[in-house]
Formats: structure tokens, C-alpha cells, sequence
């Protein structure tokens, strides 16, 4: 810390002692009856400039700026709404509670009563009457016009991003307002929301590695949840028909531009449905969404129905390669690299294919796209096509160069569910940690009988991506992971 960083927070530190001893709470407990500036300003932005009101508003918020001394000074406060000019006098407040007022510092939080006015250059104002102190700031906040620059500063402390930058705050908010309106649209389609385990005795449902932890009193390993899929199948079993989860999975992988070890996930799954419904009304809830929120960028969201292609189709469009010609690992190595383009030899079939859709192909869909009918290989826990041997009926969606949801029309066979346990092993034996363990529990709750479902998964932080224009997972993610 610098010298004058010390003398900036020991000035603070001097001030907060000064209101102490003059019978000054600076931590008050309450101040009730707030309302947000932008209220303030939304009911009066009719007025004319000089324009006077009797209208008597409390607001709160940070102290952000400061124009003027003496006998009259303009002050800006922001909430999480947005700004509002206040004006303070020494004909209304008096000398003593005036000269507190213009002594406080930058970031103090403020309560404030006052009445609405225009000022004569047009900036809608409140009047101050009476003011409080609501938590004194001994730190500075960031610099006013530029806030924070620095890229890991702002993820690493998003409190203050957000305290300098008014386009943060409004992100966050079209965030919660995403999340808010996709619960509504599901509930008001007789979905029902459930919560299951976050932490799992065994792990599933997706293709990923696992956090592990140790729960003391059971003496057991759990594991963070990958995936809310197999639990709510079993929901669906029970007689629930139509549910959803929306909340935190954890998958124990790197960290990119579009992945972060904690993510937001929802899942829902509808019985007598397909893969094919669950598509439509897909891109019906996203082209909602999009109109909701005011999207304006390069991706066409409102124009249904959205492409469809095969997955043997977009490869070989995209890398001239037809991964269903050569179903063998070293078969497809050599027609890659034919092509120019290097595959792992080690790696199984499945991951090559995976490889080639994920590294040459995903990156050039920016337009919403389906892409259909995936090798069975890949895709455990997804019935088999009804017209193709050897593929499943299962999507991924693709918009804006990344993939932001995985659909199936649900396995309900037990018989097959655990034949692909079995397969999965054997992937696993040779070499792919990221396969599916076996699962008793759920094959045995399929047993009972499940109908005919399709599910689907969308990954909430890509696609308030997607719908706010950012390019990276660390802008949508309040608190992202860090090196």
C-alpha cells in the first residue's frame, strides 16, 4: 500500500472516530421506507426545467459525487436503480447539519427525505430536508469516470465493479429477470420445480469428472453433483410428469471463455414428449426470452423455426470428414488428418467425434442451430432413434459459437439403460474417465416404469451470455472462478 493510500484511509478512519465522539451512530440498524431513485425519477419526468413539487420521496444509496460548497452543493446519489441529483441548502438543512453533509467522503452510504424538483439546467432533483448516515465508507471507491479496469480486479472483487459501474448492476439484473421469467413460463405450463441432492452418492448424468468430499458421520465419499438428470427421471417415474430444477451443478474441469467448475443448470422433463417437442419449444421459450429482454444483437432468435441439421451432416459440412464411414478410432485419425486436422490417437471413437464437433465445428454456429441424431456411443442415457440404427434421438443446441443446451428423448428400456452402463465401464476400462457409473438405483426405479419423456438441459450462465452480447463466462458469473 502506498503512502497516500495509508493517509487516504487513515483520514477516513480519523472521520469515523470524530462522528463517534459526537454521539454519531455511523452503523445505524434501519432507515425504513426507502424507495429506489429510478421511482423518483419515472414519476416525475414530466416536469419542466425550474419546475417545483410538494412531492416527498426517502431514498438511499452511495454518495458518488459532489459539486459545490457553502450555501448551496449538488450531490449524486446512486442505488442499485440507478442516479439521482441531490440539492442540499443551508436554508433548509442549517449550518451544522450542512457542514456534516459536505464533510462526508466519497461511498458513504446515505439515507435521504426530501421533495422533487427540475433544476433550471434540467437535471430532476430531490431536495434535501433531512439526511442520515447510513454506513460510513473507510475505503475509497473506485475512480468515478473509470471505474475498474482491471479485468481480474473486477471478478475477483465483483463489489466493486458493480459499486463503479452501472452497466454491471444492469447485467445482473437482466440476469435475474432471464432466470425469473424462464420459472415463470415453466410453471405457467403446469411444470412443477423440485430440488434434488447436491451432494450424491454416486455421480451422473453427464459426461464429466466429479468434485469429491467426505460427509464424517456417514464415513462415506459423496460427490457434487454433475447433473440433476437421473434423479428427476425418477421424479417422472413417481407420477410427477412435468418437473424442472433450476440451480448449481459442479463438474471438476478447466476453466474458459464458456466453462466454470460451478454453473448454473436447468433441467426440465416433460412425459409424452420427444426430442422433437422439446425443440419447439426450445426455441419458442428462447425467442420469448430474447423479446423480454430487448436483444438486439447479431443472432436471430425470433425467426423459428431454427436449423436443423444431422450431426454426421454439420461435421462433414464443416471438416469434410464422415466420422459414420469410419467408426473405428484409427480409421478417423487417418481421415482427420487427411484433412489437415489432428486428432488424439489415444482417445476413443466417441471423443474423436466429440473433438471434432466441440474444436471445428461448434465455434462457426452462431446462428441457432439443432444439431440432431448423435452416435449412441456417445449419448447413455438417450433412446435409440426410431428410424436410424445406431444413433440416439438427441440435440444440441448451438447459438453464437458455443453449445448452450443438450435434449434427449428419454431411455425408459431398463434392460438397455443397463446394457449402456455396461458399455460405459468398458469405455471407461479403456480409458475415458468421463463416462457415466453405474447406476442400480436408477435402472431399478425404470423398472417400475417410466413413460415416454423428453428432458432437456440448459445452461443458464451461456445463455445470459448469449442474450446480454458477452463473450466470456466471467461476465455473467458474479463471483467466477479464478486462477
Amino acid at each position: 500500500m502506498s503512502d497516500e493510500q495509508s493517509e487516504l484511509l487513515a483520514a477516513r478512519r480519523a472521520k469515523l472516530e470524530r462522528l463517534r465522539a459526537e454521539g454519531i451512530d455511523p452503523f445505524p440498524h434501519s432507515f425504513p421506507g426507502v424507495v429506489p431513485a429510478a421511482r423518483v425519477v419515472a414519476e416525475h419526468g414530466g416536469l419542466q426545467p425550474g419546475e417545483e413539487t410538494d412531492h416527498r420521496y426517502r431514498v438511499a444509496g452511495r454518495l458518488a459525487a459532489r459539486r459545490g460548497q457553502g450555501r448551496m452543493a449538488f450531490l449524486d446519489l446512486v442505488d442499485r436503480s440507478g442516479r439521482l441529483q441531490l440539492q442540499a441548502r443551508v436554508d433548509v438543512l442549517g449550518e451544522e447539519r450542512m457542514e456534516r453533509l459536505l464533510g462526508l467522503d466519497l461511498g458513504d452510504l446515505i439515507g435521504v427525505d426530501g421533495t422533487v424538483f427540475r433544476s433550471r439546467r434540467g437535471e430532476l432533483s430531490l431536495r434535501v430536508d433531512d439526511w442520515t448516515l447510513l454506513a460510513k465508507s473507510l475505503r475509497p471507491p473506485p475512480e468515478k469516470h473509470h471505474g475498474v479496469q482491471d479485468v481480474e480486479t473486477r471478478y475477483r472483487r465483483r463489489e466493486l465493479d458493480l459499486m463503479s459501474s452501472e452497466e454491471t448492476r444492469r447485467l445482473f439484473v437482466a440476469r435475474a429477470r432471464i432466470i425469473a421469467a424462464l420459472r415463470r413460463a415453466l410453471d405457467d405450463d403446469g411444470f412443477i420445480e423440485v430440488e434434488t441432492p447436491v451432494l450424491q452418492p454416486l455421480y451422473g448424468g453427464a459426461a464429466a469428472r466429479p468434485f469429491t468430499t467426505h460427509h464424517n458421520a456417514l464415513d462415506r465419499t459423496l460427490y457434487l453433483r454433475i447433473a440433476t438428470e437421473l434423479y428427476l427421471k425418477r421424479l417422472i417415474v413417481g407420477g410427477l410428469e412435468r418437473v424442472y430444477e433450476l440451480g448449481k451443478d459442479f463438474r471438476n474441469e478447466g476453466v474458459s471463455h464458456k466453462h466454470n467448475p460451478e454453473f448454473t443448470m436447468l433441467e426440465w422433463y416433460e412425459a409424452y414428449a420427444d426430442y422433437q417437442d422439446i425443440a419447439r419449444e426450445l426455441e419458442e421459450l428462447v425467442s420469448w426470452l430474447a423479446q423480454e429482454v430487448g436483444y438486439d444483437g447479431e443472432i436471430d432468435f425470433a425467426t423459428t423455426p431454427w436449423r436443423r441439421v444431422t450431426l454426421r451432416d454439420v461435421i462433414l459440412e464443416e471438416t469434410g470428414v464422415d466420422v459414420y464411414e469410419h467408426r473405428e478410432r484409427d480409421a478417423l485419425v487417418a481421415a482427420a488428418r487427411e484433412r489437415g486436422i489432428a486428432l488424439d490417437p489415444s482417445e476413443t471413437w466417441p471423443r474423436l467425434v466429440d473433438d471434432l464437433l466441440s474444436k471445428h465445428v461448434e465455434p462457426k454456429l452462431i446462428q441457432p442451430t439443432f444439431v440432431m441424431d448423435y452416435p449412441v456411443e456417445l449419448s447413455p442415457f438417450a433412446k435409440a432413434h426410431r428410424s436410424e440404427p445406431g444413433l440416439v434421438e438427441r440435440f444440441e443446441c448451438f447459438a453464437g459459437g458455443m453449445e448452450f443446451s443438450n435434449a434427449f428423448t428419454e431411455l425408459n428400456d431398463p434392460d438397455e439403460q443397463r446394457r449402456r452402463f455396461e458399455e460405459q465401464a468398458r469405455q471407461n476400462a479403456a480409458g475415458d474417465e468421463e463416462t457415466q457409473p453405474y447406476d442400480e438405483d436408477f435402472v431399478q426405479a425404470l423398472e417400475h416404469g417410466m413413460p415416454p419423456t423428453g428432458g432437456i438441459g440448459i445452461g443458464i450462465d451461456r445463455l445470459v451470455m448469449l442474450l446480454s452480447g458477452r463473450k466470456t463466462i466471467r461476465e455473467v458469473v458474479l463471483f467466477p472462478a479464478m486462477r
